[in-house]
């Protein structure tokens, strides 16, 4: 549960209430993370105080309803200690809402429906990265968010070998397209159509040199 080891991360560097606590959130990791809706907050804060992780403080105020801080317990500390100090695991599999789109296209074994579908989440993920490089000519000098933004362009770039990947392997036709049922003594033109899938994905490049996001992130090590 990232979000709620966020908390206590944030708690640990210095008791406060919840609107303060998501200002700081949304500040420290920027824009692509995306807002952080003030209820789930909540929610987040009376889960933690239940388990002990947290206390809070009601402090009066003159005209307001009093403020409710919360600070971090030593149960609290103890847990994000033990957070920090492991790896973060993926769920296991592959579980992508496209990959799914991608198995029903080619279950129906309709050419053109999978052309389609590979071709749209292509021209949105062009889209997607073309943002994300506009956000990083525009980011703060923050390495973090700098950071965060890189992060983003590689899963987007990642997910365009994925369409690169289904386009070679799965749509019949296709120029880099593996041959289905070719007969082992197969050769001239058919012989000669199966090395040509090699190399349609581009590799994963790292930062980009010529990015205001990258040379920001460079600057502040």
């Amino acid at each position: 549960m990232p979000l709620r080891h966020a908390v206590l991360a944030l708690l640990a560097a210095k008791p406060t209430h919840g609107y303060q606590l998501r200002s700081s959130f949304e500040q420290a990791v920027g824009e692509q993370w995306g807002g952080l809706n003030i209820g789930h907050l909540y929610q987040i804060l009376d889960r933690l105080a239940r388990d002990g992780l947290i206390e809070t403080e009601r402090q009066p105020q003159p005209v307001k309803p009093d403020r409710l801080v919360r600070r971090l317990t030593p149960a609290g500390r103890a847990e994000l200690d033990r957070w920090l100090s492991e790896p973060s695991v993926r769920p296991r599999g592959y579980r992508d809402d496209f990959f799914l789109k991608i198995v029903a296209a080619a279950e129906s074994g309709n050419p053109a429906l999978l052309a389609g579908v590979l071709s749209r989440q292509r021209l949105h993920l062009l889209r997607e990265l073309r943002s994300l490089t506009e956000a990083a000519a525009m980011t703060s000098t923050s390495p973090v968010v700098a950071l965060l933004i890189t992060a983003a362009e590689l899963h987007v770039r990642a997910d365009l070998q994925i369409v690169d990947a289904a386009e070679t392997g799965l749509q019949p036709g296709h120029p880099t397209a593996q041959p289905t049922a070719a007969p082992a003594e197969a050769s001239g033109p058919q012989a000669a159509q199966a090395p040509a899938s090699a190399g349609r994905a581009a590799p994963i490049p790292g930062n980009q040199a010529n990015s205001p996001g990258r040379a920001s992130a460079a600057k502040h090590p």
